[in-house]
């Protein structure tokens, strides 16, 4: 007889971080990549941000894996569809011990908390946000699509929250219909204040639509 067991065991992760952290840091960023990206690679794209106000803390996907058969580059996965409970919620138990370890101290009212998902990454922001009601002041969707699980109530506890969705506008994962409808259903979650932001370009990481954002904030 065949028989699927669990067993929960301690294990470690990585997190890089881009800046110092100082009394002239204004904003605070906890950034997670897609699919098949490291977050070492991922910081790359947030260093033409003004050093000085912005200190990112880039957590890392915990499944890594050879993305071409000569064994050169590698990538890794936040979660997949086996087992994708467990894997959730390993994940959201690594970001909790990442923000105790790293951002809880240094999040207070004069620091702006900016929170972004870039593909894949958008689904596991959303969901520890939701699930572990945690806060922020600037969500940004980056080219991914919120879990159709969540709905408003589960950010209700977020107050004066500035939502952002950006996405290319020849993304090859998006149709015109897919994205009409992914734009309905994050204004439906998160309100009418949410700025649109497309950017010439397919499915990748926009660092024009960052500094973009970035100037947004500035202005805040």
């Amino acid at each position: 007889m065949r028989e699927e067991k669990k067993v929960s065991y301690q294990t470690t992760n990585t997190y890089e971080t881009l800046n110092q952290f100082t009394e002239k840091t204004q904003n605070v960023w906890l950034v997670c990549h897609g699919l098949g990206h490291l977050s070492s690679y991922f910081l790359n794209h947030f260093e033409r941000l003004n050093a000085e106000e912005n200190y990112i803390v880039a957590p890392q996907a915990p499944s890594k894996y050879y993305q071409d058969k000569r064994y050169k580059y590698v990538g890794a996965s936040w979660m997949t569809r086996i087992n994708t409970e467990d894997e959730i919620e390993n994940v959201l138990n690594y970001l909790d011990t990442v923000y105790a370890s790293e951002l809880k101290n240094k999040l207070s009212s004069r620091i702006n908390f900016v929170v972004l998902g870039f593909s894949q990454g958008v689904s596991v922001v959303t969901r520890w946000l939701a699930y572990r009601k945690k806060t922020c002041n600037t969500l940004i969707l980056h080219s991914g699509s919120l879990p159709k699980t969540l709905k408003a109530t589960d950010f209700s506890h977020i107050k004066d929250l500035q939502p952002f969705i950006t996405y290319g506008l020849e993304d090859e994962f998006l149709t015109a219909t897919k994205l009409e409808y992914e734009l309905e259903f994050v204004q439906k979650t998160f309100g009418k204040n949410t700025e649109e932001i497309p950017f010439d370009g397919k499915h990748i990481v926009s660092e024009e639509a960052i500094l973009q954002i970035a100037d947004k904030l500035k202005s805040k």
